[in-house]
């Protein structure tokens, strides 16, 4: 399940790249366009700048904008900055793997082979959608 931190940062950048002027916007603005809490945006929005998908100006005419194109950004690498990782077990994921304490070996484990699959077919989605493609009305 999708935290409401990653929920917000997805519709954010939604509002973002929907916008046809390509000026900074405001935290303000899209706050208000999609009910979210200014200050926990300011959060989630400072989280993906440091990540490389959001640049910022300040002062008049500043605010946060897109550093790469829409079709650039797969869903899963939005969803790694904001949530951690994707698979359901840290045994199975791909980029912040830790072996469990409670099994002896992964081969094994009956649950590490189903949710492994399980990855691979979240993966198989997200991995393939884009930012344009959640911004397309």
């Amino acid at each position: 399940m999708l935290s409401k931190k990653t929920k917000y940062g997805l519709k954010a950048l939604v509002y973002m790249s929907r916008r046809e002027e390509e000026s900074p916007v405001l935290i303000s603005e899209i706050a208000e366009s999609e009910s979210i809490s200014k200050k926990f945006l300011e959060i989630i929005l400072l989280q993906l700048k440091n990540s490389g998908f959001l640049g910022s100006k300040k002062g008049k005419g500043g605010g946060y904008y897109l550093l790469k194109d829409p079709e650039e950004i797969t869903i899963a690498s939005l969803i790694r900055v904001l949530e951690g990782p994707i698979a359901p077990l840290p045994c199975v994921s791909l980029h912040f793997y830790e072996k469990c304490s409670d099994c002896k070996t992964e081969e094994a484990c009956s649950l590490n082979r189903i949710m492994t699959e399980m990855r691979d077919s979240m993966l198989n989605v997200l991995e393939k959608r884009t930012l344009a493609d959640l911004s397309k009305k």
